[in-house]
């Protein structure tokens, strides 16, 4: 699957988002080892700490599934849901990620004409893992 691709269903997955508090909408889309993708969006909730992320979301997804072998993921985000600038995944995520993931696993962050990429070893250098 092309990086583009997996950003169009980003964008799509974050139309379904549930942010009332913040008004800023993000998408995920994640892409298995055997070409199966799961999309998530974020969660908020008003007391703000059980709001969850849309990587999370996609991640959760698929490990309920009996997926483990992950190799990208695109994500995107902006206010009231039109993509503006880039939405890196949070410390909790990129710790999600690396229980996962290896550090090769690239990470594609939409941007309003395209998208970056960046691997897992670049946003969580030195990371720990099993």
């Amino acid at each position: 699957m092309t990086p583009e691709k997996l950003a169009a269903l980003a964008r799509e997955a974050m139309t379904h988002a549930y942010a009332p508090y913040s008004g800023y909408k993000v998408g995920a889309a994640l892409l298995c080892g055997d070409g199966t993708v799961y999309q998530g969006c974020n969660i908020e909730n008003a007391s703000f700490s059980p709001t969850n992320c849309a990587e999370r979301t996609a991640f959760f997804k698929a490990i309920y599934d009996g997926h483990r072998d992950f190799t990208a993921i695109a994500i995107c985000g902006g206010k009231d849901g039109v993509v503006s600038g880039l939405f890196p995944p949070c410390g909790v995520c990129r710790q999600v990620m690396r229980e996962f993931c290896e550090e090769d696993f690239r990470i594609y962050m939409v941007t309003p004409t395209g998208y970056e990429e960046r691997t897992l070893a670049q946003l969580l250098p030195d990371s720990f893992s099993l």
